[in-house]
């Protein structure tokens, strides 16, 4: 495939191309959380970034998402300890309630030095993907409203067509756009291959908050249904945040088909109690709702050749391990730096951040799998449920947040400066 800048269709941008930036040119898809992030430490590195994202701006809100152990480390090595924190949900810890609203049992923010059950660092997936944007914008190609539509790779590069019609070509591709890869089904095949559904779905979207919350999140569990309800206040004290769990043995609901996922949501939380009632008052006029299946991403591999994934693309540990967001930072650390420190060989580089992520990534998934577990109804053949009480489940919580080493990547570039001229992006959120 030949590539050809000239072709019509929709403008991609400069991406300093014509600058005489020496780096290797990279093409990260997904602008959430992990893609924004790797374009923080690829430019530091010298690479030259372009992230496109199929949405036509960020998306605000979304769930409260953490940053533990070596996450918070990663924040404070970007320098955006400050950001992130004027950001957070400033949540003073949770509450479980009964269905009466009365208190059951109570975790503080400050539990376990800050890692516990409500992070020291809390904020909504919205609030910090903007402060990565923020953050890169300005020595970062960023492309809303496109997609890869079609790649081909061989021995020095790839070339990419994009479904607005642009061609280009790049020495590496990075997916990191979710849960339902499109690049991943694109390059290492269909997504029935890796994901492992966990039996439960999740909803979340934001409410008035009329319920009186100052602080502290509320969270209300049918033992009997393995069903829950949660409420969470949120920086806008005007409003919350509302969640649902829920069993649901097989998820065919199409992640973009909001209409029929409220029918769901209905259907499976009628008669939960609490406050669910008046939470479901507000399904139809939120601005923000969001449903889809509990799962994980099981992978042998996370590279092919100059294709890699990073985040929950490759190695997704579901809401039920609270560790997503922990996983892509971390990820996004040390891909960036082995990528660097191999003088960006894709073989050498993709290897050697597989080898230093698998058994971290491993103990926050089998975190995410015995935390759905306890949630499942019980049943005549249903699992025990397991004892987080246990010194060995101790062990396995401190390997998924502190488990993992951040090499100092001494002798590779590391620049806070933008990689190359200033670089507008082709929308603005």
């Amino acid at each position: 495939m030949s590539v050809d800048d000239s072709d019509q269709g929709h403008a991609i941008g400069t991406g300093g191309q014509g600058t005489g930036v020496s780096g290797p040119r990279v093409l990260v898809a997904g602008a959430s959380i992990a893609g924004p992030a790797l374009a923080h430490w690829l430019r530091r590195r010298g690479a030259e970034v372009t992230v496109v994202e199929r949405a036509p701006e960020l998306r605000p809100g979304g769930q409260a998402v953490d940053a533990r152990g070596v996450a918070r480390e990663v924040i404070g090595r970007m320098g955006l300890d400050p950001a992130v924190r004027a950001a957070c949900t400033d949540t003073a810890g949770a509450h479980t309630v009964d269905a009466d609203g009365q208190v059951l049992e109570t975790f503080r923010a400050d539990d376990d030095g800050g890692d516990g059950f409500i992070a020291d660092i809390e904020i909504l997936r919205g609030d910090l993907s903007q402060v990565l944007y923020d953050d890169t914008r300005d020595g970062v190609e960023y492309v809303f409203g496109d997609r890869i539509a079609e790649l081909a790779q061989d021995a020095d590069g790839v070339d990419v067509v994009f479904a607005g019609g642009n061609r280009r070509r790049f020495d590496l591709v990075v997916g990191a756009d979710g849960l339902h890869s499109e690049l991943r089904a694109m390059v290492f095949g269909p997504h029935d291959r890796f994901l492992r559904h966990l039996g439960h779905a999740l909803a979340f979207y934001s409410v008035p908050n009329e319920f009186g919350l100052d602080r502290w999140l509320l969270e209300y569990q049918d033992q009997e249904s393995g069903r829950s309800a949660l409420l969470r206040p949120i920086q806008d004290a005007t409003r919350a945040m509302a969640m649902f769990y829920f069993a649901s043995a097989d998820f065919g609901v199409d992640h973009r088909d909001v209409a029929v996922q409220k029918v769901l949501v209905r259907e499976r939380v009628a008669g939960l109690g609490w406050l669910t009632p008046d939470i479901l008052a507000h399904l139809d006029d939120t601005p923000d709702f969001y449903l889809d299946q509990v799962a994980q991403v099981v992978m042998d591999r996370w590279s092919s050749g100059r294709v890699g994934l990073l985040g929950d693309a490759a190695f997704s540990s579901s809401p039920m391990s609270g560790q997503g967001t922990g996983l892509a930072l971390v990820g996004a650390y040390l891909l960036a730096g082995e990528l660097a420190a191999a003088g960006w060989d894709p073989d050498a580089g993709f290897a050697r951040y597989e080898a230093r992520m698998r058994s971290f990534v491993e103990a926050n998934q089998e975190i995410g799998r015995l935390n759905a577990r306890s949630r499942d109804v019980p049943g005549p053949d249903a699992e025990p449920r397991p004892d987080f009480a246990s010194e060995w489940f101790t062990e396995l919580v401190g390997r998924a947040i502190n488990g993992v080493e951040l090499p100092d990547y001494a002798g590779v570039p590391d620049s806070a400066a933008p990689a190359g001229s200033p670089i507008r992006s082709s929308a603005k959120p």
